[in-house]
Formats: structure tokens, sequence, C-alpha cells
């Protein structure tokens, strides 16, 4: 999968609004070169949630490496839920993982900073992930939808 395969599938989803911070903008540098996911049908960058899958093409300070600086290496980060996390490295968002390799590529893993909230990470999703990056990509979507429908009409945003 390609980063604009991701970007497509994701996009094409109802109500997803899709952030994608380049240089010049209002985002943090940091930030640049990677792209967020949000269910906001109003089209409007949420403030009080966080995005509910990511596209990141560089280490971020403070995580474990996932050897993002290979030449179009990138890093899908998806809030899938505890239920999923479970099944995909069979032990609770709270139990941390011992001796896992980020950088290992088209492999489900726990995310290296957020696992503890349910969120799986998949380096450079190829052939062996791909169906199972979108169905995951889906999992996070609807929960982020019902999370919004739950708390529309209220300040959850």
């Amino acid at each position: 999968m390609t980063i604009d395969e991701i970007i497509d599938f994701v996009a094409g989803l109802d109500g997803v609004l899709t952030l994608s911070p380049t240089a010049g903008t209002e985002w943090p540098e940091i930030s640049w070169g990677d792209t967020f996911f949000y269910y906001s049908p109003d089209g409007v960058v949420p403030t009080k949630t966080q995005p509910f899958a990511t596209i990141v093409t560089k280490d971020y300070p403070g995580e474990p490496s996932s050897d993002l600086n290979r030449p179009n290496a990138f890093r899908v980060n998806i809030a899938a839920g505890k239920e999923a996390f479970i099944e995909w490295t069979g032990h609770p968002p709270r139990q941390q993982a011992i001796d896992v390799d980020y950088s290992v590529t088209d492999t489900v893993l726990p995310h290296p900073t957020y696992s503890s909230a349910g969120w799986l990470a998949v380096v450079d999703p190829g052939t062996r992930t791909g169906t199972t990056t979108r169905e995951l990509l889906h999992t996070a979507y609807d929960r982020a939808r019902s999370r919004y429908e739950r708390h529309s009409g209220s300040e959850s945003r």
C-alpha cells in the first residue's frame, strides 16, 4: 500500500476530514508531511478529540524508532480499540509489550507510544497487511463516528 492509497481509502469514508499539514500552515513543523484523519462531517478540525488514524513519515521525538528515516517509509497509526488490539497483539492495551521491534514492516504492532489507548501501527503495509490495515482503519472510523454521534449536540469537540 502507498500513502496515497491509504489516504484515498480513508478520505472516501463519509464524514472524514483529512488534514495534511505542510510548511507555511498553522500546524507545527513536526507534523509537516504527515496525515491525520478525523471524523468531522462539518469539515472543522476537532479541538477536543484525537484523530482516529494517522500516517507519519518520520519517527517522533521520544518514541521508540520505527526506522522511518528510510526512503518512502511510513507508519499507519490506528485507534483500533481494545478488542482489535487484543486480537492482534494477544494482550490488553494497558499490558506493556516486551521486546517489540517497532521497525518491522508489513506487520500489525502495538503503537510505540499509544498502545495503552488501544492504538495499533503498521510500518509500510504491504501484501500481508493491506487488507487488515483497511479493516482496522474502518474499525477506527466506525468507533470515531459512533463517538461523534453519541456526543453530537454536546460540547465534546
